[in-house]
């Protein structure tokens, strides 16, 4: 079974739009979360990949809304890794309304590595290797409380 992280967040009001529903861009902003807490939890942060040179730009994103988020919902964002190659990488998601389990959005995204000109780039060997790893050593993956991903919202982390 893939590695998968469990991203906690609490819908804020200002993620919703007058009818204390969530606006759909920020299910996106979600999918970020996801995808950092995923590389974190599989050992290194963006700004650790940054610092090497290693530039991952989102070159596709795809979203299917099946139900709604509402104002101070607590949701789960589950985020697997799906595939990596030689220029770039694929990310799964999940939102999920965390006391039911009711699939909110399926989502994915691709990633392009990219010099700093914005040119695509082949990513290095010990980065593609590193997270060709973290697909299948899910020894790492549980629940989001064991991970230290839990948090009231996206912007306020856990440590």
């Amino acid at each position: 079974m893939p590695a998968e992280t469990i991203s906690a967040l609490r819908v804020r009001y200002a993620e919703t739009d007058q009818m204390g529903v969530v606006y759909h861009a920020n299910y996106l902003v979600w999918c970020e979360v996801g995808r950092t807490d995923y590389i974190r939890r599989a050992g290194r942060s963006y700004a650790d990949l940054e610092r090497d040179g290693v530039r991952l730009a989102v070159a596709e994103a795809t979203m299917r809304f099946h139900a709604s988020a509402r104002y101070d919902d607590h949701v789960s964002v589950h985020t697997t890794l799906t595939s990596v190659g030689s220029r770039g990488l694929a990310f799964a998601y999940r939102i999920v309304l965390t006391a039911t389990g009711a699939l909110l959005v399926s989502a994915t995204t691709s990633l392009v590595s990219i010099d700093g000109a914005g040119r695509p780039v082949r990513l290095p060997d010990a980065v593609r290797d590193w997270l060709d790893a973290s697909r299948v050593d899910a020894s790492w993956s549980a629940d989001a409380s064991s991970q230290g991903l839990t948090s009231t919202n996206a912007h306020e982390r856990a440590s």
